[in-house]
């Protein structure tokens, strides 16, 4: 009886070790961690744009048909989601610098996989092993809020909030360079030496956290969660090869719902689910991971859009005839202006809390996409809204943290953060198939080739301001915070002591 009454009260942040890295000032060593962690978060990030510049040649180079060739991509994408619930859990319980450790190892050995490879199966289990590195991000956060000042902790996790954007942003354009002048495999050979960067710097300069739940993991709930989001992502990133109403595809989202409510039934009568739904059902929880997924899906627009039409050729009359290479470098100010935005997230949230941060990020984000509705004639046009974007994803990305974190206990961080990792996740999966149903059928004529419309890339973009819109009115329900608790880790103790007094 004593531990459960003891393991809330750490949860909230009372131990001295939590009490003395909060309340202390700053230092060289918090700002060691921050950078770490971000960089770490990076070296992530890449790793998803990695492939993007070679996914044309991929069928030549593997010796395989391009329908099979996609699953490179698909396979990243499973494991991800599949993972980062489950790592977030496992760094509550065990250890987050573990997991985080662990993440970087599994990046590490699928790069290397990967690099190795020059047949399709090999390829796909390396790029499973790397989706499975995605949960750094989530933990990286979780370990800034058991080990940072809270004075310091809103500016550095949306820093490291942003690293996701800010990786994605810069490896378009290093990746493209690559392979331009490299070898194919030079691409997991860097992603594996980055990653081992990554790996001797965490132990190096990252305490490990001392705030941990421990108990046994809910194994039933892991194959349960990890079954219905593959069955519900497989549907949505392959309905369109198979036909939206084909019964593999029909069959997938049954299967995904039938699961999924069978694992929420699970969750919320064992002892140590693996996501707690009573916490998670929080009405500040709860509104923030649904404009989790209306972010997720508008910021998908521009990574979908933008390189397009820079690439498509200039006698289609919209297109702009660029390289991928200079594609790349049009939208890499992107992830500099999110990396520029994070302090004046934390800024605002601070001053107004992360409800405002998010609301106003949202209105950002939509006001880029109107403007590339009006503007994509010149290549300046395309910087301007993708930096204008990237403005909005900083603010949103820089909240929802805070969010998440001023409502459960600091025991439940990583898988808090994990979920609402996931969340943007499946509303950026929603926005990618709902974005190629559009664009295969509003087509021109160009050569005998059927190429995506001036007009259905225009209707792309105002669905992807529609999102933002729906993320803005959405977070208007989140109860209003008061400025001062925004981030701060005591803002747990609430939820805690309510959790002995139960």
């Amino acid at each position: 009886m004593s531990d459960a009454l003891a393991r809330p009260a750490e949860a909230a942040g009372s131990s001295p070790t939590a009490r003395k890295a909060r309340e202390g000032p700053p230092s060289p060593r918090s700002n060691a961690v921050v950078a770490v962690l971000a960089f770490a978060g990076i070296v992530v990030a890449l790793m998803q744009t990695l492939v993007i510049p070679i996914v044309p040649e991929l069928p030549k180079l593997l010796d395989a048909p391009a329908s099979d060739t996609a699953w490179a991509v698909t396979a990243t994408l499973l494991a991800a989601a599949v993972a980062t619930p489950v790592v977030g859990r496992l760094g509550d319980m065990f250890g987050k610098r573990r997991m985080l450790l662990v993440s970087l190892g599994m990046l590490i050995v699928g790069s290397v996989v990967c690099a190795l490879s020059d047949s399709l199966i090999p390829m796909i289990l390396g790029r499973v092993l790397q989706g499975l590195a995605s949960g750094v991000i989530p933990l990286g956060i979780s370990i800034m809020r058991d080990e940072l000042p809270a004075e310091r902790l809103g500016s550095a996790t949306a820093m490291m909030s942003a690293s996701l954007g800010v990786g994605g942003a810069l490896g378009l354009p290093t990746a493209a360079l690559i392979a331009d002048n490299f070898d194919w495999h030079v691409l997991f050979w860097a992603s594996a030496a980055m990653g081992v960067v990554a790996l001797a710097l965490v132990p190096a300069f990252v305490p490990e956290s001392k705030v941990r739940t421990g108990g046994r993991f809910d194994l039933v709930g892991g194959i349960g969660m990890a079954v219905g989001l593959v069955c519900l992502l497989l549907g949505i990133s392959k309905g369109a090869d198979w036909g939206w109403a084909s019964g593999t595809t029909v069959g997938l989202f049954v299967t995904s719902v039938v699961v999924l409510l069978a694992w929420g039934w699970w969750e919320l009568r064992t002892e140590q689910p693996l996501v707690d739904l009573r916490t998670t059902a929080r009405r500040q929880v709860l509104v923030t991971n649904l404009a989790s997924i209306a972010v997720g899906f508008a910021m998908f627009a521009m990574s979908l859009v933008l390189p397009q039409l820079l690439q498509l050729p200039a006698a289609t009359g919209y297109g702009m005839g660029k390289s991928m290479l200079i594609a790349g470098l049009v939208m890499a100010p992107s992830g500099l202006v999110m990396m520029a935005t994070a302090p004046v997230s934390a800024a605002v949230s601070k001053a107004r809390g992360p409800k405002v941060t998010l609301m106003i990020g949202a209105l950002i984000v939509a006001a880029g996409y109107l403007l590339n509705i009006v503007l994509m004639s010149e290549v300046w046009h395309f910087v301007l809204v993708s930096c204008v974007i990237g403005a909005g994803i900083g603010f949103t990305y820089g909240s929802m943290p805070a969010l998440i974190m001023g409502a459960v206990p600091a025991s439940e961080t990583a898988a808090a953060n994990s979920l609402n990792t996931l969340m943007r996740s499946i509303g950026t999966s929603s926005a990618s198939a709902i974005a190629g149903v559009i664009l295969a059928q509003m087509t021109t004529d160009f050569g005998g080739y059927a190429l995506p419309s001036q007009n259905g890339f225009k209707v792309v973009l105002a669905v992807g301001a529609g999102a933002a819109l729906l993320a803005f009115a959405v977070a208007s329900l989140i109860p209003r915070q008061q400025p001062a608790q925004v981030g701060a880790p005591h803002a747990a103790a609430e939820p805690a002591q309510a959790a002995v007094k139960s």
